[in-house]
């Protein structure tokens, strides 16, 4: 019952989160007008807006026009809820608890954003960064100099591979929007993390995107954004990073 109740209250926040994916890059309030049908305008009824449930009873279609609704809206619910769990069923209701839950929240914003735009919205990942430091005075496992030194390794080291893209190939690798989504992750999990995230999202990508260009036949030229592959190793870091450095060492040194 109370990862039923934790599964719920993140489903709610993945229903916010659909509108931040939604109105940021228009650049629409978040509070007005309220949520409403994307095709026919028509408000959304609250027994109508309830995460997951309300689009499965309605078939995935608006009740006023019947036109299709993204599958979109239920699979972010469904993450942040199943985040929530994870997160909770790490670490408890604690404090830490809460500010990663934060921090997730804001990368699957970005995620979705960047998969539908290709941007990294400075909304989100410029005010996260002074956000991890302050939360770097209430996290255990991250002191306040990890931090500081996570941004400047996280947007510093990005922004040289960057750079050095471009003056190898003459085209643009990096958008600014992923160093200071990195500098953002430097910020909330410390310098230490950056390396592994840097080359966990690497393969990602090169697995993804190599997939998708053999697919669509482009070769590896295929333009797929790199925020969801940072996002993702993110995540990855906050369960299992130091466990997967402390094995991967370990391995180094036995081999």
């Amino acid at each position: 019952m109370i990862l039923f109740f934790v599964f719920s209250l993140g489903a709610i926040i993945g229903s916010f989160l659909n509108v931040c994916i939604v109105r940021l890059p228009k650049r629409e309030s978040l509070i007005r007008p309220s949520s409403h049908c994307p095709h026919c305008n028509e408000p959304i009824r609250f027994y109508d807006n309830i995460p997951i449930i309300s689009y499965i009873h309605l078939a995935g279609k608006c009740r006023h026009c019947n036109k299709r609704i993204s599958l979109r809206y239920p699979i972010v619910e469904g993450l942040t809820g199943l985040m929530t769990v994870a997160l909770f069923m790490r670490y408890g209701p604690s404090v830490q608890f809460l500010l990663l839950l934060l921090f997730s929240a804001a990368l699957l914003i970005i995620t979705f954003i960047d998969l539908d735009h290709q941007i990294i919205p400075d909304v989100v990942s410029i005010p996260g960064i002074p956000c991890g430091v302050a939360a770097s005075l209430l996290i255990p496992t991250i002191s306040w100099l990890d931090s500081l030194l996570g941004i400047l390794v996280g947007g510093g080291l990005l922004l040289l591979i960057a750079v050095g893209y471009k003056w190898i190939t003459g085209r643009e690798g990096m958008g600014g929007g992923d160093i200071k989504l990195l500098a953002m992750m430097g910020a909330w999990l410390g310098w230490k993390a950056i390396p592994f995230i840097l080359l966990a999202s690497s393969l990602i990508g090169i697995l993804i995107g190599g997939g998708s260009g053999l697919v669509l036949k482009k070769g590896l030229k295929t333009k797929i954004p790199f925020g969801p592959f940072l996002s993702i190793s993110s995540i990855i870091y906050i369960f299992f990073g130091p466990e997967l450095i402390k094995w991967y060492i370990a391995w180094q040194l036995s081999a």
